[in-house]
């Protein structure tokens, strides 16, 4: 967006030089010109799409005909209404219901409480509870258990698990026991994010405790509940297992003009001060309203027009669907001050949690790089609340290069959906059967992964009328995550000014206003508040509460029972449909010039106060890599290790000289034919990942010396052969690439020359494959892979 530079992350020893305010005013007012014409452009388009629509749906009608066509319609119309009105009471009543009810949990599964955090030392609103697999569901107590976390972000839990295909439901099919971690309407008084944070570290050392698998439990994060999963990972390295994090913000002023325009939210309010403001009029207590306000804020055509016309353009098949996904959206929950303070502070205006200043207590901060599980992080290209760019570029502040990466022993692995919005990567049954069931079925084999970025991709097969997908691994670099931004990053600069700015107003705010208001606002009048919010209102006055629709009820049943139904290829339908798609335009265009004069504003403003600071920008050092005993011992390690180690390190040699590329079918077949005989699977998934993740590093640092000792981890020729008889088995099973098929006579010159069978102190054993497992017969082999 700007030409203010930051530092360049390849070449940090370089300080590029910042623009002159001229420079950068005349940069933003083209980019705002560009913008105001691509929204008028944008306008035209759709209007003239409606309207060769409009034309190619009309045609000539006799006065017959016409009159027909429009009594239909009319009388269509009027049922719609009533229908639409109905809908919107049982909307209504079903909101009250819930309200009553306390807010349960809305997952469509049955579950049951196993810990209740109001009942801890420190004690805060949540709970963990266990999915109860259906009658026709049965789970493998040997497979690890799942732990979901909903985001606290206005709405209920429930998102994971709210239909059957769903997360928690493909977690459940592929024989996982599930927990999900819920919380309740109002925070216990005085609970911090870091009790919260701590609480979830407590019911993952519960659930790891009944379920003392091979592999430590998975936890799945959905958006706020992304980077508390990450904070749980951070908090209790040693119980978390792989950490799946969707759709989550990890790095707040990511983004890209024209594209993510809730990043500016922050500086166009001035900072967290407003958030301090709404907790002081709800007399400490944070409504979740005003976060689903800013959802709904970002798409004025469908709030305002778009979803209540679906549901009336569909009323005969629409209401069921809207009806379910209203009960969760008009679910308003509570935080308290101190905890929307710590989010907005550190995450939101702040974006410390990468660069490791975001603290849980005086002088305890988060530090991501304390993690050592795998890490899969699940975005959109669709997204316009989590940009792809806020859920990456951590990536590249915590690790600046791919070296620092794999020197830490991280794996990280990437997946982009092309199209899908930021609720659909949760509750979009299609997402649940394709990504996320491809995501339990890669999390089998994550933990044998050698340290690295990696891109994946699913890969569809169909035959027979049947869809099969096979996931495909590309290693990349870090440097690759530049190619999501349009200007280097160099657009996150004026966030700094927005940081300071927040500290300069919260501080005068909580000076000089909330000692004030802090005093007037009461119990009694801050509830108040909360029901007449705006999003409140709209439920509880269209319900059954309200005497003028009593009416409505008698009137839909009529309806039903008498329905007219509209000609949908006449002309009165073509002129409703034009006139919706130019309201839906106009609201757009509001949208997008909105968007555009708001951007302008900000780097206007805070631009220029950015330029104005350059000398003094705040920068974040490059994060120093956890050397291992590895890095630090590259060569004592090449030669310590057995069998496992030497299979391992073969492998991985394999690997390095092909294309960079794994397929996870390939895997399964590896697996299959020779898991159990390299031995990793006979050891945790803990030790397992060590092993792999220590050789990596030491075939990454020298290969050519990885390969010189690969004989001294295998101190009887029995070994040697049996090491080269997997080899030969996996090559010839295996589809392999040329230059990876070159290797194996090196390993038969490494591990079978021709010699005295008793030079160098070896005795001769017997041949490799009499020592080897028996292979399986092919039958065996396919059963082991399904």
């Amino acid at each position: 967006m700007t030409d203010v530079q930051t530092r360049n992350r390849d070449v940090p020893s370089e300080q590029p030089e910042a623009p002159s305010l001229l420079t950068l005013q005349a940069r933003v007012a083209e980019v705002y010109q560009g913008r105001c014409i691509a929204a008028a452009e944008a306008y035209l388009d759709a209007m003239g799409t409606a309207g060769r629509a409009y034309v190619d749906a009309t045609r000539p009608l006799t006065p017959l005909q016409a009159f027909n066509d429009a009594a239909t319609y009319w009388a269509d119309f009027a049922q719609r209404s009533v229908l639409f009105w109905d809908t919107l009471r049982q909307r209504g009543n079903n909101w009250l219901k819930h309200e009553n009810a306390g807010k349960p949990p809305l997952l469509a599964f049955d579950w049951e409480m196993v810990a209740d955090a109001r009942t801890f030392e420190h004690p805060v609103n949540y709970a963990l509870v266990r999915i109860v697999p259906p009658a026709s569901t049965q789970t493998d107590p040997g497979k690890r258990p799942y732990v979901i976390i909903d985001p606290r972000a206005g709405h209920g839990p429930g998102i994971g698990g709210f239909k059957s295909d769903s997360e928690v439901g493909v977690a459940l099919r592929a024989g996982h026991p599930v927990y999900v971690v819920i919380f309740f309407p109002d925070p216990v008084e005085g609970q911090t994010l870091a009790d919260v944070s701590q609480a979830e570290a407590a019911f993952l050392r519960l659930v790891r405790s009944r379920h003392p698998t091979r592999g430590k439990p998975v936890i799945v994060g959905n958006c706020q509940g992304g980077w508390a999963a990450m904070l749980v990972g951070a908090l209790d390295p040693d119980c978390a297992g792989p950490i799946v994090v969707n759709g989550a913000p990890m790095s707040y002023w990511a983004g890209n003009d024209a594209e993510n325009p809730m990043r500016y939210a922050g500086g166009m309010l001035g900072g967290s001060w407003t958030a301090l403001f709404a907790s002081d009029l709800g007399g400490g207590i944070f409504d979740g309203a005003y976060l689903v306000d800013n959802f709904e804020y970002l798409n004025p055509a469908n709030t305002l027009f778009g979803k209540n016309y679906n549901l009336f353009a569909k009323i005969d098949s629409e209401p069921e669907r809207y009806l379910e996904f209203e009960r969760w959206w008009g679910g308003y929950f509570l935080m308290n001050r101190e905890e929307i303070r710590w989010i907005v502070d550190n995450l939101f205006v702040g974006n410390k949690l990468a660069a490791g200043d975001a603290q849980w207590s005086e002088g305890h901060a988060f530090d991501l790089r304390g993690i050592r599980s795998p890490i899969i992080l699940f975005a959109s290209l669709g997204d316009n609340i989590t940009p792809p760019q806020q859920a990456f570029n951590w990536v590249a502040d915590l690790y600046p290069t791919t070296e620092d990466l794999k020197a830490n022993g991280q794996v990280i692995v990437g997946l982009m959906h092309r199209s899908i919005g930021h609720l659909g990567i949760f509750v979009s049954a299609s997402v649940a059967r394709r990504e996320h069931a491809q995501i339990v079925d890669l999390l089998e084999y994550i933990e044998h992964l050698p340290p690295g970025l990696y891109g994946m991709e699913i890969e569809e097969q169909r035959s027979n009328g049947a869809t099969r997908y096979d996931v495909i691994l590309t290693e990349r670099r870090v440097e690759d995550l530049q190619r999501l931004q349009k200007y280097a990053r160099r657009d996150e600069v004026p966030f700094g000014a927005v940081e300071k700015v927040s500290e300069l107003n919260a501080s005068l705010y909580e000076a000089f206003v909330h000692p004030m208001l802090g005093t007037l606002v009461s119990p009694e009048s801050a509830r108040l508040g909360r029901a007449l919010h705006p999003l409140r209102v709209r439920h509880w006055a269209v319900s059954d509460l309200n005497p003028w629709l009593a009416p409505i009820k008698e009137w839909a049943e009529f309806a039903r029972t008498h329905r007219t139904h509209r000609d949908k290829a006449g002309a009165s339908v073509a002129s409703e449909r034009l006139l919706a798609a130019g309201i839906t335009a106009s609201w757009d265009l509001f949208r997008q010039m909105r968007d555009a004069t708001v951007e302008n504003a900000f780097y206007n403003v805070y631009g220029a106060m950015s330029v104005a600071d350059a000398g003094s920008r705040r920068e974040a050092p490059a994060a120093e890599p956890m050397r291992t005993g590895s890095a630090l011992r590259p060569a004592a390690r090449m030669e310590e290790g057995g069998f496992t180690e030497a299979a391992v390190r073969a492998a991985l040699l394999v690997a390095r000289a092909g294309k960079h590329q794994r397929r996870l079918s390939t895997a399964k077949r590896i697996r299959a034919l020779v898991g159990h005989d390299v031995g990793l699977l006979d050891l945790s998934a803990e030790a397992a990942g060590r092993i792999v993740r220590q050789q990596a590093q030491l075939v990454e640092n020298d290969p050519g010396r990885a390969m010189a000792t690969l004989p001294l981890l295998l101190p009887t020729l029995a070994e040697r052969e049996r090491l080269l008889g997997l080899l030969e088995r996996l090559m010839a099973d295996i589809d392999v690439e040329p230059r990876q098929r070159a290797l194996l006579p090196e390993f038969r010159r490494r591990l079978a020359p021709e010699a005295d069978p008793d030079r160098n102190g070896l005795k001769r054993a017997p041949a490799a494959l009499a020592a080897a497992r028996p292979s399986r017969r092919p039958d065996q082999a396919r059963r082991a892979n399904r």
